[in-house]
């Protein structure tokens, strides 16, 4: 058994996203794609899970979103990237590094999987920049075993314990941390590997009226949560009035 959670040589590296709904277009996938290969020197297969593959490039392997067995008409939102987590994903099997769609990536990344966890069962995260004390992962970014069995039970209890679960947390990412936690590992990137667009790049109110937004120094990879994604920052456009976002030239040498 590999006891670093790190791929072995023969063993298949990929990377998943996942695309649902009408927010975003085939083009943030197959941007995700650009910018894996330019910043990977490691082989890899980018697989997506979506309801919708049309325009998606070939170079993609595409498969339907795994369904999850919960209580009809559920807002749309994060519970489906839980389904990564089934101890038989298609005909996926190694180590897998899951990545939203949005998602900026700025530097080399080979260190996501070639990072040595602590235990064969950590799944690696983000560890969350507003309130790190809580403990809590942003899954955004998080590397973990596909097709398995190493997570045998993550799913089901999810599914079986669903309205006591929605009433405890608000998102997937609460969950997930809080499971991963009691019944297996959970480990955090380098703090400085995945900076938050809204909290490290965007100026602190005031200065975000006069100031664009920076890139942190070895940041890998800038991470879009809230209303703002790459489009909207590299136009400045902003969510909130308080939360001014200027235009951002140097995410367009990146996001293509």
């Amino acid at each position: 058994m590999n006891h670093t959670n790190q791929p072995t040589d023969n063993e298949n590296r990929y990377i998943i996203c996942m695309k649902w709904g009408a927010k975003y277009g085939a083009e943030y996938v197959n941007r995700l794609y650009n910018m894996v290969k330019r910043n990977l020197t490691l082989p890899f297969q980018m697989v997506c899970l979506t309801d919708d593959s049309t325009g998606i490039d070939p170079n993609v392997k595409c498969y339907p979103i795994p369904e999850l067995n919960l209580p009809p008409n559920l807002p749309e939102r994060g519970w489906k990237k839980l389904t990564t987590f089934k101890p038989e994903l298609y005909d996926l099997k190694g180590t897998a590094l899951f990545l939203d769609i949005d998602i900026v990536i700025v530097n080399n990344m080979d260190c996501f999987f070639t990072h040595k966890a602590e235990h064969d069962d950590s799944v690696m995260i983000i560890r969350d920049w507003k309130k790190p004390w809580r403990m809590v992962g942003n899954s955004s970014v998080y590397r973990f075993k596909v097709g398995q069995n190493t997570y045998p039970n993550l799913l089901s209890y999810f599914e079986q314990n669903f309205e006591k679960i929605r009433g405890e947390v608000r998102h997937e990412q609460a969950f997930l941390s809080n499971y991963l936690r009691e019944h297996h590992h959970l480990e955090y990137w380098d703090s400085s590997w995945c900076v938050s667009f809204k909290y490290q790049c965007v100026q602190p109110f005031p200065m975000s009226f006069f100031k664009a937004p920076i890139l942190p120094k070895d940041a890998k990879m800038v991470i879009f949560h809230g209303e703002v994604n790459p489009p909207d920052a590299i136009i400045g456009k902003s969510g909130k009035w308080y939360r001014k976002v200027l235009p951002t030239d140097w995410i367009k040498d990146y996001w293509k």
